[in-house]
């Protein structure tokens, strides 16, 4: 259960009924005040049979999907006691991990029909909905998403950086001439936005160069995958935790890169992109019985077919013979660090649809293991380069 409320301001969740209007003003529902003696003692606990009267007496004022989850809550107490707390989380739209626990712990199945069978729904209402398939394997968590999103704030990270990279591909095509395989161009690596070893010190570069593609064969198949996934992923989970696992992909792909191909240069935004796409498929395959998508396996062996294409692509220019020796082509080794840190950190945010991520053991274990990544591949860039005497591709 969730942390006891301090005695004196806690209320019996059933005389907390009467500021539902403040909790959800949007809803415009409101239960009236209940009797005082649901919780005489102030302990900030009500018991089961009388939370349960209130809510069978006031049913038609709540939203029906939001009564399924009450009830659930209420069924799922072996003690007979409701916390307050997760009564006011629930109302408020702001589940707590312990009403997670406790939802899930629950012997009740939800008797009415599932969300995908609901009739008479907006091209809006679709959509959403359409969203909570693709994203969520529980149908709990599918109706709590239907009913609590707003499109407010809507999916800008996603469409920002993707604008963003599209601009700077135009800009790079009209000042170079050139928009297919922009990267064979002489002046291609003289932009202060590639990832180059021998400018390794410019730590900015670390994370700009996801807006330099090799071209547009490069960006396409990036676009694509950041929209059809990002754009989704970005709706359900917030813009702070896409983005948390879009960056640490790029970042991990061009220090992959510069540990494991210390000559190359790095373009392009597979690192992230390859993050968001590996957390996806992973959930997907951890929790197959309960993703309703449609078509999934299909759609799963064409976003596989899709990212080896990218792979293939990338491994393929890294070989071939460099425009502009002696440096090389760019790597393709930050698709992999993408990939380590999509089934890693980014399936810890993906399975724990608005919980807190600072209560689960395996989300720190990971960070732990990023971290140790990062301060390591930041002290090789410092000594390695040296001790090894390499020798690396002039500046461009």
């Amino acid at each position: 259960m969730g942390e006891h409320p301090s005695p004196g301001p806690a209320v019996a969740a059933c005389a907390e009924a009467e500021r539902i209007e403040e909790l959800e003003p949007e809803a415009e529902e409101q239960l009236p005040a209940a009797p005082e003696d649901c919780d005489p003692g102030n302990t900030g606990y009500i018991s089961t049979g009388k939370f349960r009267s209130l809510l069978e007496s006031h049913s038609s004022k709540l939203d029906p999907h939001k009564r399924e989850v009450l009830l659930a809550l209420a069924d799922s107490h072996a003690d007979g006691q409701i916390c307050y707390q997760d009564f006011v989380n629930l109302m408020s739209n702001k589940r707590s991990n312990s009403f997670r626990q406790a939802i899930l712990q629950g012997n009740r199945r939800l008797s009415s029909k599932a969300l995908l069978e609901e009739k008479g729904l907006s091209l809006s209402q679709r959509l959403i909905r359409h969203v909570a398939y693709e994203t969520l394997p529980r149908e709990i968590d599918r109706k709590w998403y239907y009913d609590s999103y707003t499109c407010c704030p809507p999916p800008w990270f996603m469409i920002t950086v993707t604008l963003l990279e599209v601009a700077f591909f135009l800009y790079n095509g009209v000042s170079l001439g050139q928009f297919v395989l922009q990267v064979t161009h002489p002046r291609y690596l003289k932009n202060s936005l590639v990832y180059h070893p021998q400018l390794r010190a410019q730590a900015w570069r670390y994370l700009t160069y996801i807006f330099m593609h090799a071209g547009i064969e490069h960006l396409g198949l990036n676009v694509v995958l950041q929209l059809l996934v990002g754009v989704p992923l970005e709706m359900v989970h917030g813009a702070t935790r896409i983005g948390l696992v879009y960056v640490a992909g790029v970042v991990a792909g061009s220090l992959a890169v510069s540990v494991a191909d210390m000559t190359a240069p790095v373009v392009g935004s597979s690192g992230g992109v390859y993050a968001l796409v590996s957390a996806h498929l992973a959930n997907i395959v951890m929790n197959w019985s309960g993703m309703k998508c449609q078509f999934k396996l299909l759609r799963m062996a064409v976003a596989l077919i899709c990212m080896s294409m990218e792979f293939g692509r990338a491994v393929w220019l890294r070989f071939h013979p460099s425009a502009y020796p002696p440096c090389p082509h760019p790597s393709f080794v930050a698709h992999l660090g993408g990939v380590a840190v999509g089934i890693t950190l980014g399936v810890v945010v993906l399975r724990n649809y608005e919980q807190r991520l600072q209560d689960q053991s395996l989300w720190w274990i990971f960070v732990a293991m990023y971290t140790v990544f990062v301060l390591f591949a930041i002290f090789w860039n410092i000594f390695a380069y040296t001790l090894l005497d390499l020798k690396l591709p002039p500046p461009p």
